[in-house]
């Protein structure tokens, strides 16, 4: 949650469209870039036909750009008023090499060439945030192009300030004794440690069944709104949750 909040506010401070590129594997250019829409073409083709009024400049009419569809790349690229927008490409690491020298290529020039039609290039490039969770290397290339920065876990104060401003609902114990828990959790050598998006999630579900505390009851019973992984929730358990709850009762306070 906190790498892609970067790039939501870099958009609201300047102004910008914020265009989000979700990664995953198999990311291709058609889904990425820019693709044609064929419905769209099929039925100018036979509208075209049911006026008898198939020609070959009625076929040049179906790649031109009333028939284009932008994707986040060449949305971003492509944008012709305004401030520049926030390209935000989220998790990198989750697509495939391929994917990331083609956009390695773009993030170059800032053009995106569609045969059809030319090149695309922008006037004004788009701030571009790239996100990464490290489940594979980014190339040295890329990152030669990126400022690098990493994201730590918050403080338990500011994850205490975070929580009760995204989740105005949790009361101020119960956010403390939360952001305690989980402070203490991330020391437990976890596959996967709960970031910020998980602790917010977790309080918001023991807020919603009426919790005002944490008590190691509720805590068991709603672990899995923090913990994604059946081996972490083990090793919490293991550590003994009633000693996880009095620690953190004492750390909030």
């Amino acid at each position: 949650m906190g790498k892609t909040e970067v790039a939501k506010v870099l958009s609201r401070w300047t102004g910008g469209e914020l265009v989000r590129l979700q990664c995953y594997e198999g990311l291709d250019l058609s889904q990425a870039a820019y693709e044609w829409d064929y419905s769209r073409q099929l039925l100018h083709l036979r509208a075209a036909e049911a006026r008898g009024n198939v020609s070959e400049a009625v076929e040049d009419e179906l790649y031109t750009e009333p028939f284009l569809v932008r994707r986040a790349l060449l949305r971003a690229i492509d944008h012709r008023e305004g401030p520049p927008p926030v390209l935000l490409v989220d998790e990198v690491d989750r697509a495939d090499d391929e994917f990331e020298a083609f956009l390695l290529e773009i993030l170059s020039d800032y053009a995106v060439t569609v045969p059809e039609l030319g090149t695309f290039r922008a006037e004004v490039p788009p701030i571009v945030v790239l996100t990464s969770n490290r489940t594979r290397d980014v190339h040295d290339a890329l990152k030669r192009r990126c400022l690098y920065h990493w994201v730590e876990h918050p403080g338990f104060e500011r994850e205490v300030a975070i929580i009760r401003l995204r989740a105005p609902e949790v009361l101020e114990p119960l956010a403390r004794q939360v952001a305690a828990a989980v402070e203490r959790m991330r020391g437990l050598e976890l596959f996967k440690p709960p970031g910020v998006a998980e602790v917010i999630d977790w309080a918001q579900a023991l807020a919603a069944l009426g919790r005002t505390s944490l008590d190691a009851r509720w805590a068991d019973a709603t672990l899995g709104s923090v913990l994604k992984y059946r081996e972490d929730q083990e090793r919490v358990r293991n550590a003994g949750i009633d000693d996880l709850v009095s620690a953190a009762a004492q750390r909030s306070g």
